[in-house]
Protein backbone atom coordinates (compact mmCIF):
# COMPACT_ATOMS: atom_id res chain seq x y z
CA UNK A 1 0.00 0.00 0.00
CA UNK A 2 1.36 3.40 -0.96
CA UNK A 3 1.76 6.17 1.59
CA UNK A 4 1.82 10.00 1.54
CA UNK A 5 5.61 9.70 1.62
CA UNK A 6 5.50 7.59 -1.54
CA UNK A 7 3.38 10.27 -3.21
CA UNK A 8 5.85 13.00 -2.27
CA UNK A 9 8.70 10.89 -3.66
CA UNK A 10 6.73 10.53 -6.89
CA UNK A 11 6.20 14.30 -7.13
CA UNK A 12 9.90 14.96 -6.51
CA UNK A 13 10.82 12.49 -9.25
CA UNK A 14 8.43 14.20 -11.68
CA UNK A 15 10.02 17.58 -10.94
CA UNK A 16 13.53 16.19 -11.32
CA UNK A 17 12.51 14.66 -14.65
CA UNK A 18 11.44 18.10 -15.87
CA UNK A 19 14.77 19.58 -14.77
CA UNK A 20 16.78 16.78 -16.38
CA UNK A 21 14.89 17.21 -19.66
CA UNK A 22 15.47 20.97 -19.68
CA UNK A 23 11.71 21.55 -19.46
CA UNK A 24 11.45 23.07 -15.98
CA UNK A 25 9.79 26.48 -16.05
CA UNK A 26 11.32 28.91 -13.57
CA UNK A 27 9.74 32.21 -12.63
CA UNK A 28 11.70 35.42 -13.03
CA UNK A 29 10.78 38.12 -10.55
CA UNK A 30 10.32 41.75 -11.57
CA UNK A 31 10.26 44.60 -9.07
CA UNK A 32 8.58 47.36 -11.08
CA UNK A 33 5.27 48.02 -12.80
CA UNK A 34 4.82 46.52 -16.25
CA UNK A 35 6.36 48.57 -19.06
CA UNK A 36 8.68 48.63 -22.05
CA UNK A 37 11.56 48.36 -19.57
CA UNK A 38 11.32 46.53 -16.25
CA UNK A 39 13.72 45.93 -13.38
CA UNK A 40 14.32 42.39 -12.22
CA UNK A 41 14.63 41.51 -8.54
CA UNK A 42 18.43 41.46 -8.85
CA UNK A 43 18.44 45.08 -10.07
CA UNK A 44 18.89 44.66 -13.82
CA UNK A 45 17.02 47.00 -16.17
CA UNK A 46 15.81 44.94 -19.14
CA UNK A 47 13.68 45.51 -22.24
CA UNK A 48 10.47 43.56 -21.81
CA UNK A 49 9.45 41.53 -24.87
CA UNK A 50 7.20 38.94 -23.25
CA UNK A 51 4.26 40.80 -21.76
CA UNK A 52 0.65 40.82 -22.94
CA UNK A 53 0.70 44.58 -22.33
CA UNK A 54 -0.08 45.19 -26.00
CA UNK A 55 -1.31 48.77 -25.67
CA UNK A 56 0.97 49.82 -22.80
CA UNK A 57 -2.03 50.40 -20.52
CA UNK A 58 -0.90 48.30 -17.55
CA UNK A 59 0.77 51.36 -16.01
CA UNK A 60 -1.02 54.15 -17.87
CA UNK A 61 -1.62 57.10 -15.49
CA UNK A 62 -5.25 57.51 -16.55
CA UNK A 63 -5.94 53.85 -15.89
CA UNK A 64 -4.18 53.91 -12.51
CA UNK A 65 -6.09 57.01 -11.44
CA UNK A 66 -9.39 55.38 -12.41
CA UNK A 67 -8.46 52.39 -10.27
CA UNK A 68 -7.68 54.67 -7.33
CA UNK A 69 -10.99 56.48 -7.76
CA UNK A 70 -12.93 53.19 -7.80
CA UNK A 71 -11.12 52.15 -4.61
CA UNK A 72 -12.19 55.40 -2.98
CA UNK A 73 -15.83 55.21 -4.12
CA UNK A 74 -16.55 51.47 -4.25
CA UNK A 75 -14.07 49.82 -1.88
CA UNK A 76 -11.36 47.18 -2.16
CA UNK A 77 -13.53 44.10 -2.70
CA UNK A 78 -17.10 42.86 -2.52
CA UNK A 79 -16.60 39.71 -0.43
CA UNK A 80 -19.40 38.14 -2.41
CA UNK A 81 -20.48 36.49 -5.60
CA UNK A 82 -22.56 38.51 -8.03
CA UNK A 83 -26.05 37.17 -7.30
CA UNK A 84 -25.82 37.67 -3.52
CA UNK A 85 -24.44 41.17 -2.93
CA UNK A 86 -21.50 41.38 -5.32
CA UNK A 87 -22.99 43.48 -8.12
CA UNK A 88 -22.24 47.20 -8.13
CA UNK A 89 -23.28 49.88 -10.59
CA UNK A 90 -19.70 49.80 -11.91
CA UNK A 91 -20.05 46.15 -12.95
CA UNK A 92 -23.22 46.83 -14.91
CA UNK A 93 -21.61 49.84 -16.56
CA UNK A 94 -18.57 47.86 -17.65
CA UNK A 95 -20.71 45.01 -18.98
CA UNK A 96 -22.75 47.43 -21.07
CA UNK A 97 -19.62 49.20 -22.32
CA UNK A 98 -17.95 45.93 -23.31
CA UNK A 99 -21.06 44.83 -25.19
CA UNK A 100 -21.07 48.08 -27.13
CA UNK A 101 -17.35 47.85 -27.84
CA UNK A 102 -17.63 44.25 -29.06
CA UNK A 103 -20.86 44.68 -31.03
CA UNK A 104 -23.05 42.39 -28.92
CA UNK A 105 -26.22 42.79 -26.87
CA UNK A 106 -24.85 41.99 -23.41
CA UNK A 107 -21.75 40.87 -21.49
CA UNK A 108 -21.09 38.89 -18.32
CA UNK A 109 -17.94 39.40 -16.23
CA UNK A 110 -15.83 36.60 -14.75
CA UNK A 111 -12.91 36.55 -12.33
CA UNK A 112 -10.67 35.39 -15.20
CA UNK A 113 -10.89 34.63 -18.89
CA UNK A 114 -10.10 31.01 -18.04
CA UNK A 115 -13.34 31.00 -16.05
CA UNK A 116 -15.24 32.57 -18.94
CA UNK A 117 -14.32 29.63 -21.16
CA UNK A 118 -14.58 27.12 -18.34
CA UNK A 119 -18.12 28.22 -17.58
CA UNK A 120 -19.37 28.66 -21.13
CA UNK A 121 -20.18 25.34 -22.74
CA UNK A 122 -21.81 23.22 -20.03
CA UNK A 123 -24.71 25.61 -19.30
CA UNK A 124 -25.58 26.10 -22.98
CA UNK A 125 -25.17 22.71 -24.69
CA UNK A 126 -26.02 19.10 -23.89
CA UNK A 127 -25.72 15.56 -25.18
CA UNK A 128 -27.83 16.28 -28.25
CA UNK A 129 -25.49 19.06 -29.39
CA UNK A 130 -22.06 19.34 -31.04
CA UNK A 131 -19.00 21.47 -30.31
CA UNK A 132 -16.43 21.77 -33.09
CA UNK A 133 -13.08 23.13 -31.91
CA UNK A 134 -9.80 24.12 -33.55
CA UNK A 135 -7.04 21.71 -32.52
CA UNK A 136 -4.83 24.55 -31.25
CA UNK A 137 -7.46 26.26 -29.13
CA UNK A 138 -6.39 27.57 -25.73
CA UNK A 139 -6.30 25.21 -22.75
CA UNK A 140 -9.23 27.02 -21.13
CA UNK A 141 -11.42 26.23 -24.15
CA UNK A 142 -10.35 22.58 -24.06
CA UNK A 143 -11.10 22.34 -20.34
CA UNK A 144 -14.45 24.08 -20.75
CA UNK A 145 -15.48 21.65 -23.48
CA UNK A 146 -14.46 18.71 -21.28
CA UNK A 147 -17.02 19.85 -18.70
CA UNK A 148 -19.79 19.74 -21.30
CA UNK A 149 -21.68 16.60 -22.39
CA UNK A 150 -22.01 17.72 -26.00
CA UNK A 151 -20.52 15.60 -28.78
CA UNK A 152 -17.05 16.84 -29.75
CA UNK A 153 -15.17 17.32 -32.99
CA UNK A 154 -11.72 18.77 -33.47
CA UNK A 155 -10.57 20.17 -36.80
CA UNK A 156 -7.05 20.73 -38.11
CA UNK A 157 -5.71 24.15 -37.23
CA UNK A 158 -7.36 26.92 -39.25
CA UNK A 159 -8.26 24.33 -41.91
CA UNK A 160 -11.58 25.15 -43.53
CA UNK A 161 -11.91 21.87 -45.41
CA UNK A 162 -11.49 19.89 -42.20
CA UNK A 163 -13.91 22.19 -40.39
CA UNK A 164 -16.50 21.51 -43.08
CA UNK A 165 -15.92 17.77 -42.65
CA UNK A 166 -16.71 18.12 -38.95
CA UNK A 167 -19.83 20.16 -39.65
CA UNK A 168 -21.04 17.54 -42.10
CA UNK A 169 -20.42 14.72 -39.63
CA UNK A 170 -22.20 16.57 -36.83
CA UNK A 171 -25.15 17.21 -39.11
CA UNK A 172 -25.23 13.58 -40.22
CA UNK A 173 -25.35 12.51 -36.58
CA UNK A 174 -28.40 14.69 -36.07
CA UNK A 175 -26.85 17.25 -33.74
CA UNK A 176 -29.51 19.61 -32.43
CA UNK A 177 -27.26 22.67 -32.15
CA UNK A 178 -23.74 23.02 -33.55
CA UNK A 179 -21.18 25.45 -32.12
CA UNK A 180 -17.87 26.13 -33.85
CA UNK A 181 -15.41 27.66 -31.41
CA UNK A 182 -11.96 29.07 -32.21
CA UNK A 183 -9.37 31.43 -30.86
CA UNK A 184 -9.60 34.69 -32.76
CA UNK A 185 -5.81 34.86 -32.50
CA UNK A 186 -3.76 31.83 -31.45
CA UNK A 187 -1.45 32.73 -28.61
CA UNK A 188 1.62 30.67 -29.51
CA UNK A 189 1.75 31.40 -33.26
CA UNK A 190 -0.03 34.73 -33.68
CA UNK A 191 -2.22 33.07 -36.33
CA UNK A 192 -5.43 34.99 -37.05
CA UNK A 193 -8.49 32.80 -37.58
CA UNK A 194 -10.26 33.06 -40.93
CA UNK A 195 -13.45 34.25 -39.29
CA UNK A 196 -15.09 35.56 -42.46
CA UNK A 197 -14.79 32.15 -44.12
CA UNK A 198 -15.67 30.29 -40.92
CA UNK A 199 -18.78 32.45 -40.55
CA UNK A 200 -19.81 31.55 -44.09
CA UNK A 201 -19.38 27.83 -43.34
CA UNK A 202 -21.36 28.15 -40.13
CA UNK A 203 -24.19 29.87 -42.01
CA UNK A 204 -24.19 27.12 -44.60
CA UNK A 205 -24.61 24.42 -41.95
CA UNK A 206 -26.75 26.34 -39.47
CA UNK A 207 -24.02 26.50 -36.82
CA UNK A 208 -23.25 29.04 -34.13
CA UNK A 209 -19.80 30.67 -34.07
CA UNK A 210 -17.87 31.54 -30.93
CA UNK A 211 -14.43 33.09 -30.56
CA UNK A 212 -11.89 33.70 -27.80
CA UNK A 213 -10.52 37.24 -28.21
CA UNK A 214 -7.90 37.33 -25.45
CA UNK A 215 -5.11 38.25 -27.88
CA UNK A 216 -7.22 40.57 -30.04
CA UNK A 217 -9.57 42.81 -28.04
CA UNK A 218 -8.35 46.38 -28.03
CA UNK A 219 -6.03 46.35 -31.04
CA UNK A 220 -7.10 44.01 -33.84
CA UNK A 221 -9.17 45.75 -36.51
CA UNK A 222 -9.13 49.40 -37.57
CA UNK A 223 -10.66 50.59 -34.30
CA UNK A 224 -9.38 47.78 -32.09
CA UNK A 225 -12.67 45.93 -31.64
CA UNK A 226 -11.09 42.56 -32.34
CA UNK A 227 -10.58 39.78 -34.84
CA UNK A 228 -14.18 40.00 -36.03
CA UNK A 229 -13.60 43.63 -37.03
CA UNK A 230 -10.27 42.68 -38.61
CA UNK A 231 -11.99 39.98 -40.71
CA UNK A 232 -15.05 42.05 -41.62
CA UNK A 233 -17.63 40.12 -39.57
CA UNK A 234 -18.18 42.59 -36.74
CA UNK A 235 -21.62 42.05 -35.24
CA UNK A 236 -21.88 38.58 -36.79
CA UNK A 237 -20.32 36.46 -34.02
CA UNK A 238 -22.66 34.60 -31.67
CA UNK A 239 -20.39 34.29 -28.61
CA UNK A 240 -17.22 36.20 -27.72
CA UNK A 241 -15.03 35.45 -24.72
CA UNK A 242 -12.08 37.58 -23.71
CA UNK A 243 -9.95 39.08 -20.99
CA UNK A 244 -9.30 42.32 -19.16
CA UNK A 245 -5.85 40.97 -18.32
CA UNK A 246 -4.00 41.67 -21.56
CA UNK A 247 -4.51 44.69 -23.82
CA UNK A 248 -7.49 46.01 -21.83
CA UNK A 249 -5.47 47.12 -18.81
CA UNK A 250 -3.56 43.97 -17.92
CA UNK A 251 -4.91 43.28 -14.42
CA UNK A 252 -7.34 40.35 -14.31
CA UNK A 253 -10.92 39.46 -15.14
CA UNK A 254 -12.65 37.97 -18.14
CA UNK A 255 -15.93 38.23 -19.97
CA UNK A 256 -18.38 36.54 -22.29
CA UNK A 257 -20.45 38.61 -24.72
CA UNK A 258 -23.37 37.64 -26.93
CA UNK A 259 -27.14 37.72 -27.26
CA UNK A 260 -28.92 39.03 -24.18
CA UNK A 261 -30.81 35.78 -23.53
CA UNK A 262 -27.63 33.70 -23.86
CA UNK A 263 -25.84 35.91 -21.34
CA UNK A 264 -28.82 35.71 -18.99
CA UNK A 265 -28.72 31.92 -19.07
CA UNK A 266 -25.03 32.05 -18.18
CA UNK A 267 -25.88 34.28 -15.21
CA UNK A 268 -28.29 31.62 -14.05
CA UNK A 269 -26.16 28.51 -14.62
CA UNK A 270 -22.47 29.26 -15.25
CA UNK A 271 -20.66 27.85 -12.22
CA UNK A 272 -17.52 30.06 -12.24
CA UNK A 273 -19.81 33.10 -12.26
CA UNK A 274 -22.14 31.76 -9.57
CA UNK A 275 -19.42 30.57 -7.19
CA UNK A 276 -16.49 33.02 -7.60
CA UNK A 277 -16.06 36.43 -6.03
CA UNK A 278 -16.94 39.34 -8.24
CA UNK A 279 -14.23 41.27 -10.11
CA UNK A 280 -12.67 43.89 -7.80
CA UNK A 281 -14.04 47.44 -8.13
CA UNK A 282 -10.61 48.92 -8.88
CA UNK A 283 -10.24 46.63 -11.91
CA UNK A 284 -13.74 47.43 -13.10
CA UNK A 285 -13.25 51.19 -12.78
CA UNK A 286 -9.89 51.03 -14.54
CA UNK A 287 -11.36 48.90 -17.35
CA UNK A 288 -14.03 51.51 -18.00
CA UNK A 289 -11.27 54.11 -18.33
CA UNK A 290 -9.46 51.80 -20.78
CA UNK A 291 -12.55 51.68 -23.00
CA UNK A 292 -12.79 55.48 -22.82
CA UNK A 293 -9.21 55.72 -24.11
CA UNK A 294 -9.72 53.18 -26.90
CA UNK A 295 -13.01 54.64 -28.10
CA UNK A 296 -11.47 58.11 -28.10
CA UNK A 297 -8.40 57.38 -30.25
CA UNK A 298 -6.67 54.62 -32.21
CA UNK A 299 -3.21 56.09 -31.51
CA UNK A 300 -2.08 53.21 -29.28
CA UNK A 301 -3.17 50.41 -31.62
CA UNK A 302 -1.63 52.33 -34.52
CA UNK A 303 1.73 52.57 -32.72
CA UNK A 304 1.51 48.87 -31.85
CA UNK A 305 0.93 48.06 -35.50
CA UNK A 306 3.97 50.13 -36.52
CA UNK A 307 6.18 48.51 -33.86
CA UNK A 308 5.06 45.07 -34.98
CA UNK A 309 5.83 45.78 -38.63
CA UNK A 310 9.33 47.06 -37.78
CA UNK A 311 10.28 44.20 -35.44
CA UNK A 312 9.05 41.45 -37.76
CA UNK A 313 11.10 42.87 -40.62
CA UNK A 314 14.22 43.54 -38.51
CA UNK A 315 14.35 40.16 -36.77
CA UNK A 316 14.01 38.33 -40.09
CA UNK A 317 16.73 40.51 -41.62
CA UNK A 318 18.96 39.41 -38.72
CA UNK A 319 18.56 35.82 -39.89
CA UNK A 320 15.91 34.41 -37.55
CA UNK A 321 12.93 32.35 -38.67
CA UNK A 322 9.58 33.62 -37.43
CA UNK A 323 6.00 32.50 -37.86
CA UNK A 324 4.47 34.54 -40.69
CA UNK A 325 1.75 37.08 -40.04
CA UNK A 326 1.14 40.63 -38.88
CA UNK A 327 0.13 40.10 -35.26
CA UNK A 328 2.24 41.57 -32.40
CA UNK A 329 2.92 38.01 -31.22
CA UNK A 330 6.21 37.22 -32.98
CA UNK A 331 7.32 33.59 -32.46
CA UNK A 332 11.06 33.27 -33.10
CA UNK A 333 11.54 29.61 -33.91
CA UNK A 334 14.38 27.70 -32.22
CA UNK A 335 12.74 24.21 -32.29
CA UNK A 336 15.01 22.73 -29.58
CA UNK A 337 13.75 23.27 -25.99
CA UNK A 338 17.21 23.45 -24.41
CA UNK A 339 18.42 25.93 -27.05
CA UNK A 340 15.36 28.06 -26.45
CA UNK A 341 16.16 28.24 -22.75
CA UNK A 342 19.82 29.01 -23.49
CA UNK A 343 18.82 31.80 -25.86
CA UNK A 344 16.41 33.24 -23.31
CA UNK A 345 19.07 33.17 -20.58
CA UNK A 346 21.66 34.86 -22.79
CA UNK A 347 19.20 37.53 -23.86
CA UNK A 348 18.54 38.36 -20.22
CA UNK A 349 22.28 38.82 -19.70
CA UNK A 350 22.22 41.20 -22.68
CA UNK A 351 19.33 43.22 -21.26
CA UNK A 352 16.33 41.66 -23.00
CA UNK A 353 13.57 39.81 -21.14
CA UNK A 354 12.12 37.19 -23.53
CA UNK A 355 10.94 33.77 -22.41
CA UNK A 356 11.36 30.42 -24.14
CA UNK A 357 8.28 28.29 -24.81
CA UNK A 358 8.46 24.52 -25.21
CA UNK A 359 6.45 21.35 -24.60
CA UNK A 360 3.80 21.07 -23.23
CA UNK A 361 3.01 24.74 -23.94
CA UNK A 362 3.83 24.12 -27.62
CA UNK A 363 4.22 20.78 -29.45
CA UNK A 364 7.48 18.86 -29.05
CA UNK A 365 10.12 20.07 -31.47
CA UNK A 366 8.45 23.48 -31.82
CA UNK A 367 10.30 25.42 -29.08
CA UNK A 368 10.51 29.15 -29.58
CA UNK A 369 11.04 32.54 -28.05
CA UNK A 370 7.67 34.28 -28.14
CA UNK A 371 8.15 38.02 -28.42
CA UNK A 372 5.25 40.39 -27.97
CA UNK A 373 5.21 43.95 -29.15
CA UNK A 374 3.70 46.79 -27.14
CA UNK A 375 2.69 50.36 -27.81
CA UNK A 376 4.91 51.14 -24.81
CA UNK A 377 8.00 50.25 -26.88
CA UNK A 378 9.86 53.02 -28.62
CA UNK A 379 11.97 52.30 -31.69
CA UNK A 380 15.19 52.36 -29.67
CA UNK A 381 13.90 49.54 -27.46
CA UNK A 382 13.24 47.36 -30.48
CA UNK A 383 16.57 48.21 -32.13
CA UNK A 384 18.43 47.24 -28.95
CA UNK A 385 16.41 44.02 -28.72
CA UNK A 386 17.22 43.02 -32.30
CA UNK A 387 20.92 43.70 -31.65
CA UNK A 388 20.83 41.47 -28.55
CA UNK A 389 19.04 38.70 -30.45
CA UNK A 390 21.66 38.92 -33.20
CA UNK A 391 24.57 38.64 -30.76
CA UNK A 392 23.03 35.81 -28.76
CA UNK A 393 21.90 33.96 -31.88
CA UNK A 394 25.40 34.01 -33.34
CA UNK A 395 26.98 32.89 -30.08
CA UNK A 396 24.61 29.91 -29.90
CA UNK A 397 25.00 29.04 -33.58
CA UNK A 398 21.35 29.78 -34.38
CA UNK A 399 22.15 32.33 -37.09
CA UNK A 400 25.19 33.14 -39.21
Amino acid sequence: MSTPTDFLTHVQAELQGLRDAGLFKGERIIATPQGAVVRTADGRQVINLCSNNYLGLSSHPTVIEAAHEALRTHGYGLSSVRFICGTQDLHKTLEARLARFLGTEDTILYAAAFDANGGLFEPLLGEADAIISDELNHASIIDGIRLCKAQRWRYSHNNLADLERCLQEAEAKGARFKLVFTDGVFSMDGTVAQLDKIRALCDRYGALLGIDECHASGFMGKTGRGTHEHRGVFGKIDIITGTLGKALGGASGGFTAGRKDVIELLRQRSRPYLFSNTVAPSIVGASIAVLDLLEGSTALRDKLEDNTRYFRQAIQAAGFEIKPGDHPIVPIMVYDAVKAQQLSARLLELGVYAVGFFFPVVPKGQARIRCQMSAAHDRQHLEQAVAAFTQAGRELGLIQ
